[in-house]
């Protein structure tokens, strides 16, 4: 398939020197995750699939065990999930995954970003259905039969399976994540999974080149600067 998530976590990697941000948008996502499926990681796999990441990105565990607290005291901030759609500069499709506690804020800011660079921002199902919402689990294993049958074996749809050097990388609808990941600790035991998410991988790509290049990484640096800005997932390419 060869689009092994080339254009993931654009948001975070950009973002990746500020590390108080890298900080506030893990907080928000764990304490989402905890709230609506339970703080506990045992019996919350995006819990702790979410967790493990955290602590690859170097999270301190105090940022973590804040976030779990919030969420199991039930007080402090309601954030709930808002994603906003359009077309970027060049024509480039884009989707803004936030994490918010006002709404309304948070779509002014967004829209700004758009407005600001000469791109359109839509309504929802404007270009998602250009992207596939994905699971992928990437890990260490060199028998790509036996994970493919030990999935289908579960009714688990797979979308692909990549492998390569001795990776095996599985893509799945996001609904069957947790399905996915429970099949492949069965099998194999405790891995240590070296990619653990859900994302929109682009169907295809829109190649931008000279003016439109800049004013997208401006477009790009002015989402990131926003706290609600959870991950930014695009098709341009340049």
């Amino acid at each position: 398939m060869g689009r092994a998530y080339q254009n993931r976590k654009v948001s975070m990697a950009k973002t990746a020197d500020a590390k108080t941000k890298v900080y506030s948008k893990y907080g928000r996502e764990i304490y989402v995750c905890a709230k609506s499926g339970g703080g506990d990681p045992a019996g919350n796999l995006a819990l702790r699939g979410l967790i493990e990441r955290a602590k690859k990105d170097q999270v301190p565990n105090h940022v973590i065990e804040k976030a779990l607290d919030k969420a199991k005291g039930g007080g402090g901030e309601d954030f709930a999930p808002a994603r906003y759609e359009g077309f970027g500069p060049g024509g480039c499709m884009v989707i803004v995954d936030c994490l918010t506690d006002n709404p309304n804020r948070t779509f002014g800011d967004v829209r700004l970003c758009f407005t600001k660079t000469k791109a359109k921002i839509g309504t929802p199902g404007t270009v998602s259905h250009m992207f596939d919402h994905s699971a992928i689990l990437a890990f260490k294993h060199d028998d790509e039969d036996a994970v493919l049958e030990a999935l289908l074996g579960e009714d688990v749809d797979v979308s692909d399976v990549e492998n390569e050097d001795g990776r095996i990388t599985v893509f799945t609808p996001h609904t069957d994540y947790a399905k996915a990941k429970q099949v492949l600790t069965d099998l194999l035991g405790e891995i240590d999974f070296e990619v653990d998410e859900i994302q929109f991988l682009p169907k295809g790509s829109t190649p931008i080149s000279g003016d439109d290049v800049i004013m997208f990484e401006k477009f790009l640096d002015m989402l990131n600067d926003l706290d609600d800005v959870q991950n930014v997932y695009h098709d341009a390419q340049y």
